[in-house]
């Protein structure tokens, strides 16, 4: 059997996010191959509306590395991020993002103010959407059709 992709486990954290009653949105962050940070959304279980899984994980791996730059790691979400984790990424030089499903609501990066075309944005990832997009809006669906009634 196949290894799972960097997509397959920013699913899997997606899951257990979903699990813990959180939007099913999980990410991973590769640095030389290795998964140094990963993490689902917590904005519920921390009562912190900034707690994305982009953000959780972009802490874990600063402080892994030691550093507030991340050149050289590739974050792999399950869902377009927003305005407020695009700027994270940014900030932080993420140097590719790989994103699953699309948000035509909230999402900042190929939809919404798209983040990294902006004028003002210090620094551009390199961005792949549609990772494993089934998979991560069949997943997002579920969960707020049963939130929905």
């Amino acid at each position: 059997m196949a290894s799972p992709s960097f997509m397959d486990l920013a699913l899997e954290e997606a899951r257990a996010a979903e699990a813990a009653g959180e939007v099913p949105v999980g990410c991973v962050i590769v640095h030389d191959g290795e998964v140094i940070a990963r993490a689902g959304n917590r904005t519920l279980t921390d009562r912190d509306p900034t707690a994305h899984a982009e953000l959780l994980a972009i802490r874990q791996a600063a402080a892994k590395l030691g550093s507030e730059r991340l050149t050289g790691c590739d974050l792999h979400v399950t869902l377009e991020p927003c305005a407020m984790c695009a700027g994270a990424m940014s900030f932080a030089r993420i140097r590719r993002l790989y994103y699953g499903a699309t948000d035509p609501k909230g999402g900042a990066v190929d939809s919404g103010v798209r983040f990294f075309a902006s004028l003002t944005c210090h620094h551009r990832p390199e961005v792949y959407g549609g990772i494993n997009e089934s998979e991560a809006s069949h997943l997002l669906r579920g969960f707020f059709a049963v939130r929905r009634g």
